[in-house]
């Protein structure tokens, strides 16, 4: 055997050995929340389609007409001639949604960090981390060269006594952070955070890729504080939109700079026509209809309160187990009962924390919700 085998097998075999071997599932997505897995078929609880408009008719009606108009890709990066129309329109919309002068759109959530940060930090400067970040947030702050220093979880005066302590010798500084926490579901208080940026000339990186869509009618984490200044507001188009790609919003200076020097944008083919068709679409009902907006938030609330869990604050709710078999075996009862809840596992969750993350959409029966949460009662920790 090569010894690239080996290496490979022997990682293998100690990640199963400690219940962190991840395997691929094929899943077949239904309209209503339902899959098909195995051939049963489950209402999904770990889905983050909030808002069921990946399986909208006038969603997907679109996409297929962009299809026919634009062909299936982009054919090239954005700066040589993959920049098809439907780019410029959707971030026009884009940055009226968050409210900025303008927007960039990348091919997903994850080369948004990655190119985002490297191109406003580097060597010679200092990125700060909430220690819960996305792991695409760490990815970009490694790549960018900076000095990286983590902050404990949404604590503002950890994040003021650091920038207190090693601003000084950093030409620039960025701070950030998930607008909401993809596996804790709370949300950060980016005005705090905000005021400290603004006290130390640190610039404020909000991920917002589970708040669009799903809080403040839709506009996101941001808009629950109107006051903060958040000059890098990035999301994803993936999520409550149902479609695929991500996106920064910000000034014009800082989105045409990135356009010209972000190498995830730059180096890479634009987004497929049919993914900003469908995303368009998306956002049109998102604007029409701001009652739809509220439904995951109001469902994960009504879940939380029959469970006896802190009531939520987004369409997150995390039960915490501790062990990754225990998380396992908690996953495969509720498979039996159908219901599709993945177990989540480090290194995506600490040590000890691993975890079953409920994600709630507008389509999730109120019948099911409240027989899904007397199964999970037994699992959820006293208070």
């Amino acid at each position: 055997m090569h010894s690239l085998d080996t290496y490979a097998g022997d990682k293998l075999d100690r990640l199963e050995a400690a219940s962190l071997l991840r395997r691929l599932k094929p899943t077949r997505r239904l309209a209503g929340g339902f899959v098909e897995r195995d051939e049963r078929r489950l209402l999904s609880f770990s889905c983050n389609d909030y808002l069921g408009l990946a399986h909208h008719p006038k969603v997907k009606a679109a996409a297929v007409t962009a299809i026919e108009d634009h062909g299936a890709g982009a054919g090239a990066s954005r700066l040589v001639t993959g920049d098809h129309p439907l780019l410029s329109e959707l971030e026009t919309r884009l940055a009226r949604l968050k409210g900025t002068q303008a927007c960039v759109v990348f091919g997903s959530g994850y080369l948004a960090n990655a190119g985002v940060i490297p191109t406003f930090a580097g060597k010679g400067d200092i990125v700060l981390v909430d220690e819960l970040a996305h792991a695409c947030i760490w990815a970009g702050a490694q790549l960018s060269g900076a000095r990286i220093i983590p902050f404990a979880h949404n604590d503002t005066d950890h994040l003021a006594a650091l920038l207190a302590e090693h601003r000084a010798s950093a030409r620039h500084a960025l701070v950030a952070t998930d607008g909401v926490f993809s596996m804790d579901g709370d949300i950060a208080p980016l005005d705090w955070l905000s005021a400290v940026c603004e006290a130390n000339d640190a610039w404020l990186l909000s991920d917002d890729a589970h708040g669009v869509g799903v809080l403040a009618d839709g506009r996101g984490s941001a808009a629950l504080f109107p006051d903060a200044q958040i000059p890098f507001q990035m999301g994803t188009l993936s999520k409550a939109l149902g479609s695929y790609g991500g996106y920064l919003c910000g000034s014009r200076a800082v989105v045409d700079l990135i356009k010209t020097r972000a190498r995830t944008l730059v180096y890479t083919t634009g987004l497929p026509p049919a993914a900003a068709a469908a995303a368009l679409a998306a956002l049109d009902i998102i604007e029409a209809e701001p009652a739809l907006t509220a439904l995951p938030l109001a469902k994960a609330q009504a879940f939380t309160k029959a469970v006896g869990l802190p009531r939520a604050t987004s369409p997150i709710v995390p039960v915490i187990i501790g062990e990754a078999q225990a998380a396992l075996d908690a996953s495969k009862a509720l498979e039996a009962e159908g219901f599709l809840v993945v177990a989540i596992r480090p290194p995506t969750v600490p040590d000890g924390a691993a975890r079953l993350r409920i994600a709630f959409s507008a389509e999730h029966p109120d019948a099911e919700i409240a027989r899904l949460a007397a199964l999970v009662r037994p699992y959820v920790k006293p208070r």
